[in-house]
Formats: C-alpha cells, sequence, structure tokens
C-alpha cells in the first residue's frame, strides 16, 4: 500500500504542472476512447450483473449498477463537458497590498492526492477521474465490488490513454487492495493521500468518518423531503413530486418522505394518490394521511429510512413551522423542497432549513453536478466544510497565498 500510495504521490508532480490546453486535450482522448471502446465496456458490465443477480442485490442497485450504450456516451459527454469547464487552477481568487507595500495573492491550487471510495455506480470512475484531473489531482479510486469489472475496464482505457499521452498510469488507479483491510489503511495514509471522499451507504461513511485519519469530506445518505405547503399549486405540486420520487427511484437525491400541509391534505393526498398507483409505489402514511387515503402505516423508523426503492412515506404536518420541524429531526442535510406560491412561507423554508441544496418549487432529482453545470461531480457533500452540495472541480481545489516584496523586514 505504501508503495503504491509513494507512486500516486510521485504523479502529482506531473499532473500539477500541465497546462490547461494539454489537460483538456487528453480529457476530450480520454471521451474517444471510452466512446471507441462502448462494446468492450458494456460485455464487461454484463459480468458485473449477473455477479449482482447471483447475489440478490436489489433493482435500485442493478439499475445504478447497468451500462448501456447510452449510459457509456453519456460518460464521454460529461468528460467533454469537464474539459470545457474554465480552468480551475492559478485564479486569483484575492488580492491585496497591506501598510508595509507587501503585495498578497490567494492562488487556487490542486489538492494532492485524492481517495474516492463509492459503490456500484460504474460512471463514477470515468467522472472522478476526470474531474480530478482537470483540478491537476491525482486519485485513488476504490469502487464496489459489485462493479469490479466495469471499473477496471473504465481505468484501464484512462490509463491507457494518459500512457499514450507520456503521462504516469498513477495519476488515476484503483485501490490495488479493495477489502475492507485495504480501505483501513488507505483512510489511515495522511502521509501520502491529502483528501478521502466516501460515497454510499450509511454503514460505509460512518466507518470511514470513524477511523480515517486523513481529511474527510463525507457524501452521506440523501434522506430528501418534499413539503407540500397550503399554498401550492396543485398541477405543479403533483407533476414535481412525482418527478422527485418516481423518476429514478434509487439515486441520492430522490424523494424519501413527502409532507403536506393539513390545510390541503384532503384535497392534494387522494390526487396524488391516483397518480402514485399508477407508477406502483408503495405508500405509507402517518396516521393522519391514512384517514384520507388507504396506505401501509409510517412508522417513526420509515421516516428515518433512506429507501432508494419505490416507496414513499408521508407526513400530514401543521404549516411550514411543522414540515421544518420534521426536516430537522430526520433530515440528512441534502436536499429539500418547498413546493409554494407563499413568499413568505418560501423564505422562512430557504432561510431555516439546513441542507446543501434547498428547492422552491423543482425536484430534488436536480442535485447533481451535471444539470449544475459542473460537467459531473465527484458526489453531494453533506459537510459543511470545506465544500458542500455537488463537488466540482472548484471544489477539488485548495489554495496558498503568494507574498511579494521588496526588502520588507518585520519590525
Amino acid at each position: 500500500m505504501e508503495e503504491f500510495l509513494k507512486r500516486s504521490c510521485n504523479a502529482t508532480k506531473v499532473c500539477a504542472t500541465l497546462n490547461p490546453h494539454q489537460k483538456n486535450q487528453i480529457l476530450q482522448d480520454i471521451a474517444n476512447e471510452l466512446e471507441d471502446h462502448v462494446e468492450i465496456i458494456i460485455n464487461e458490465n454484463k459480468k458485473d450483473l449477473e455477479y449482482a443477480t447471483k447475489n440478490s442485490l436489489s433493482s435500485a442497485m442493478i439499475d445504478r449498477l447497468m451500462l448501456d450504450e447510452k449510459r457509456v456516451l453519456s460518460m464521454a459527454k460529461s468528460i467533454r463537458e469537464i474539459a470545457s469547464l474554465k480552468e480551475p487552477i492559478g485564479r486569483v481568487l484575492d488580492g491585496w497590498v497591506v501598510d508595509n507595500g507587501l503585495k498578497i495573492e490567494k492562488v487556487s491550487i490542486p489538492i494532492g492526492v485524492i481517495g474516492i471510495i463509492y459503490e456500484s455506480r460504474p460512471n463514477v470512475t470515468s467522472d472522478t477521474a476526470a474531474l480530478c484531473f482537470k483540478s491537476g489531482n491525482v486519485c485513488v479510486l476504490k469502487g464496489g465490488k459489485e462493479a469490479e469489472f466495469s471499473n477496471k475496464i473504465i481505468a484501464k482505457i484512462i490509463q491507457d490513454t494518459l500512457e499514450k499521452n507520456s503521462l504516469p498510469r498513477e495519476i488515476v488507479s484503483l485501490l490495488p487492495d479493495s477489502s475492507r483491510e485495504g480501505v483501513s489503511k488507505l483512510i489511515k495514509m495522511d502521509k501520502y493521500v491529502d483528501l478521502i471522499i466516501p460515497r454510499g451507504g450509511e454503514a460505509l461513511i460512518k466507518f470511514v468518518s470513524q477511523n480515517a485519519t486523513v481529511a474527510v469530506v463525507k457524501h452521506d445518505k440523501g434522506l430528501c423531503h418534499t413539503y407540500i405547503d397550503a399554498y401550492a399549486n396543485i398541477d405543479k405540486a403533483i407533476k414535481i413530486t412525482l418527478n422527485a420520487k418516481t423518476r429514478r427511484v434509487g439515486i441520492c437525491n430522490a424523494l424519501e418522505t413527502l409532507l403536506v400541509d393539513a390545510k390541503i391534505a384532503k384535497e392534494i393526498l387522494p390526487l396524488l394518490k391516483v397518480e402514485f398507483d399508477k407508477k406502483e409505489t408503495e405508500l405509507r402514511g402517518c396516521e393522519k394521511t391514512r384517514e384520507i387515503i388507504e396506505t401501509k402505516e409510517a412508522t417513526d423508523e420509515d421516516f428515518k429510512t433512506e429507501y432508494l426503492a419505490n416507496i414513499l412515506s408521508i407526513k400530514v404536518v401543521n404549516g411550514v413551522d411543522g414540515a421544518i420541524d420534521h426536516i430537522k429531526k430526520y433530515g440528512s442535510n441534502h436536499s429539500e423542497a418547498i413546493i409554494s406560491e407563499n413568499y413568505t412561507n418560501v423564505e422562512k423554508f430557504l432561510n431555516e432549513v439546513d441542507a446543501s441544496c434547498v428547492y422552491v418549487n423543482a425536484s430534488t432529482q436536480f442535485t447533481d453536478g451535471g444539470e449544475f453545470g459542473f460537467g459531473a461531480e465527484v458526489g453531494i457533500s453533506t459537510n459543511k466544510l470545506h465544500a458542500r452540495g455537488p463537488m466540482g472541480i472548484n471544489d477539488l481545489t485548495t489554495y496558498k497565498y503568494k507574498i511579494y516584496g521588496d526588502a520588507q523586514i518585520r519590525a
């Protein structure tokens, strides 16, 4: 492990010196190579899908794992979008002259070696590799065993492209020891690794957070809420809620708990049930919900659960304050939404809800680096320091101060 990480560390010296044109051209080359190897990638992905079926992985997990031609081409498209973004390194973030004449500049630089631990989705391999490369960082990737074949072929294509451009393969690496013990070693290697980014299930995040000596930016569970206010437009509310839950159920920005103002519950809940029945969504409701529509009972455990499945909890609340209180108790600081035409309630919700992304009259499924114009994201940070929400290239930088003097000495 130490020798492997030493090589990654050495690669930072090369990566950090590449100019924007070189980085962008190599990213274009990687995108082209992914497109040229679509069939090979899909064939390797089939091996992972066979493993998933044999081991009875959930349908949501299989959906995140599956690659077809459209998804591989989308991976290439994301890399091109990352290449087109403004250069994140060498930006003068601030600058000033102090009384003694020293000129001080605050300039963006790469973080260094970034370890990314993730589950299931093989497109994360190409997305995070491209984001790290664009921001001048070396990345060490540890995907889940359920995506082993997919991750290996994607990483190999990227490494081969780097090598063709006379760059070290270690700029993008898969962790050679992918066991739990390997992860335990990686997250303690603060001599060689500058940042760990875990994204996945609650157990993974908890393990990394409790055991890492390297700095961690968590990408925790997405227990997302949508609150339908008494002043909501009914048509908008139904459209947004359906999209937030059923567009894709197995992703971290999907709606898990619907909150409905008691004043509008009798009007909107029957309409919502009709639409959710069409989508075969299993509804679990609080006592007040079950007085209005037929659902299974929602327990306290349901309101704590990120289903990542076609299941929705429903809670009737007393106004915007009731919604905010519920989110404070059960939320995961990921993405929360209010549907309302009342300015006062909207502003109250925006200001008082503690989450990385807070929406007004829109689906929480927009919490995504691509949708935010980042090309892709390394994950959705639920941290407050140093990055929050979808993490793009600028969140993979730090800074240094450059101080220009002319024989100044301190008294």
